[in-house]
């Protein structure tokens, strides 16, 4: 099964892409992951709805075929690190591909987040697109270590 992180947004500073390389590198080859950035859509005079319709084709044109659709959305699951790893466990014995999708600045499109096998949240608070970037990476990258039984992960 291979991850990717879909990512609606303008370049992000060198610290995140930092942050997120490091977590990333350290995930094992039967579950590698990568970040794939979507150029958000120009707002001009266009609604949030225009937006959000733009943003939602250039995700749908560079997600793989088959692949299992997770959106961040403030109304998803809120899971917590263990959960997290045993979905990873459940998306592995699944065998499709995994795209975790973080919207733009106006979240993402209804018709993506209906097309989602799951929606989860990172956090109640309002995070900074570089910053739920690179938790999402962080969160990955220890619910793997659970899963490996590696110690980075403390629970208690």
């Amino acid at each position: 099964m291979k991850l990717a992180v879909f990512a609606v947004g303008h370049r992000q500073p060198d610290w995140v892409n930092a942050g997120c390389s490091e977590y990333l590198k350290r995930l094992p080859p039967e579950m590698a992951a990568r970040i794939v950035e979507i150029k958000p859509e120009p707002r001009g005079s266009k609604t949030r709805e225009q937006l959000l319709a733009a943003e939602r084709t250039r995700i749908e044109a560079a997600l793989a075929a088959g692949t299992r659709c997770v959106v961040l959305d403030e109304k998803g699951s809120d899971l917590t690190t263990l959960q997290l790893a045993r979905q990873l466990e459940l998306w592995q014995v699944d065998g499709r591909d995994v795209s975790l999708i973080i919207g733009g600045a106006d979240g993402i499109d209804p018709a993506l987040k209906a097309r989602a096998a799951e929606k989860i949240r990172l956090s109640s608070l309002t995070l900074p697109h570089g910053m739920a970037r690179l938790i999402l990476c962080e969160q990955l990258y220890r619910a793997v270590s659970v899963l490996k039984n590696h110690p980075y992960h403390r629970e208690g």
